[in-house]
Formats: C-alpha cells, structure tokens, sequence
C-alpha cells in the first residue's frame, strides 16, 4: 500500500460492520452451461453492495470462450465483476488448462495489503485453494479473508480441511477472520474440524443448520459456508430467488460482519 493509500485510511472513520458475499460464479454460465450470463450476475452482485466478495470458480482467462462468445469481457472475469465497485482484488489461480485458467478471487472496497494461493489439491485432476487475504479496514486489527474451494471427495476434504486449519493456527489469534466459499460439504462434516479452529457458521448460529444453497433453482445440499473467527455475523441470507437462482448452479449467501 502506498503512503498516500495509508494515510487515507488512518484518516477514515473506524469501519463497524461489513457486508459480505460468497458466490460460485461458475465460470460465468448458468446451470448446465447453457447461456454466460456473466453481465448479469455482475448487475446483481451490484446490487448487494457488498463490502467483500468470495469468489470461487471464477476464470482468468479463456481463449476459446472469448472467440466465440460474443460478450465476452476483454478482462479477467474477476477483474470484470469488480468493475469501479470493488477497487481492489486478489485472485488465486488453481486449474491450468490448454484455453486458460480458473480459481478463486476476492474484491474488497478495502485496501489488500498482502495476499497468496495455498495450493491444497490432493491428487488428480481436481486442483483447490485457498486463497488468503489481509484487508485493511479502518479502526480494525488487520482483517484475514480466506476464500475456500474444496474438493468434491470427501478423504480429500479431510485433508484440505486439515490444511486449513494450520494455516489458522497460523494466525493472530485475536485478529478478525472470515472464512467463505464452497465447502462441497454435502455431508456436514466440516462444522466439528472448524469448531476446533474456534471458527463459528454464519447460518449454524442464526438457524441451526447450514444453508441449503446446491442446486440454486432447488436448494436441497449444504455445500457453502460463511464461518468466522473474532467478529460476529447478523441476518444471514441465501439468495435462492431469481435472479439469483439463474445466474448460477449455487445461490449466494450473504451476512452482515460486526467487529467486536
């Protein structure tokens, strides 16, 4: 961060509560693929003025896509959905592939201070992070977004849940942390392991149960999650109604961050 970006943010009111997103964007098309609709899950997203969005399956580049498509943006499609919102982004590649590449980003109405890619693929073809920001929101203890996408086997989830949780042992322990993505955790196993990493659930602490947000039209699995560590969450919501429901094959969640 520059000395003028440093200044600016002594200089701001102390920051209380932010709002915060998570979103499979599944590489800009909807359900089965059948339509990009990448502009207009952007004008949605838009609408939330969030302060901190959770990507996950969001591309970096797609050569074929973008001769064929039409409206298919000359950016990054994190760099896209960011737009003049969210001025700052950090995006963390994890599939390579002969047309491009895709992974998790993170834009933030806050300034990055710092940011990496933890590679957690286990083996295969199936190739995860976790990717790590530090936000500076003012009046905070430096804020730790860790953007998730795991594994769709469940040995692998064990062991990526397990790097996790080092890299939170890692931590400040009183620093605030938000941990959001996609869990693939169909099967709840995930609440005990972050349980012991002190981490609380959004939609656990508001209703009991994680929220129902696979697929977006008929929610009926818990794959997504928004936990935390030092700070408290407020009036969590899935976001299952159109448009949500067709801008992609997981519904949104949303929640309301409160700094202690």
């Amino acid at each position: 961060m520059s000395s003028t970006q440093e200044h600016l943010t002594n200089q701001a009111p102390t920051v209380r509560s932010i709002r915060v997103l998570t979103v499979n964007t599944h590489k800009g098309f909807n359900w089965l693929n059948r339509r990009f609709i990448l502009p207009e899950l952007r004008d949605a997203v838009r609408t939330l003025s969030s302060d901190v969005v959770f990507l996950q399956e969001v591309l970096g580049t797609h050569e074929r896509h973008g001769q064929l498509i039409d409206n298919w943006p000359d950016a990054p499609h994190y760099e896209f959905l960011a737009d003049t919102m969210w001025p700052e982004f950090a995006y963390g590649r994890n599939a390579v592939y002969p047309d491009g590449h895709h992974g998790n980003a993170l834009l933030s109405k806050f300034p990055i201070l710092h940011y990496e890619n933890l590679d957690v693929s286990i083996s295969g073809t199936e190739e995860r992070g976790l990717l790590h920001a530090i936000l500076d929101v003012p009046g905070q203890a430096d804020l730790h977004a860790i953007c998730v996408h795991l594994g769709l086997r469940e040995r692998h989830r064990r062991r990526q849940l397990r790097l996790l949780c080092r890299l939170l042992d890692r931590l400040p322990p009183d620093d605030p942390v938000i941990v959001a993505g996609d869990f693939n955790d169909w099967r709840q196993r995930a609440g005990q392991r972050m349980d012991r990493c002190g981490l609380h659930e959004a939609f656990v602490e508001a209703y009991g149960s994680p929220a129902r947000s696979f697929p977006a039209r008929w929610p009926l699995l818990c794959l997504d999650r928004i936990y935390v560590r030092n700070v408290t969450t407020h009036d969590p919501k899935t976001l299952y109604r159109r448009p949500w429901s067709h801008l992609s094959d997981h519904a949104p969640l949303a929640v309301e961050v409160r700094f202690r």
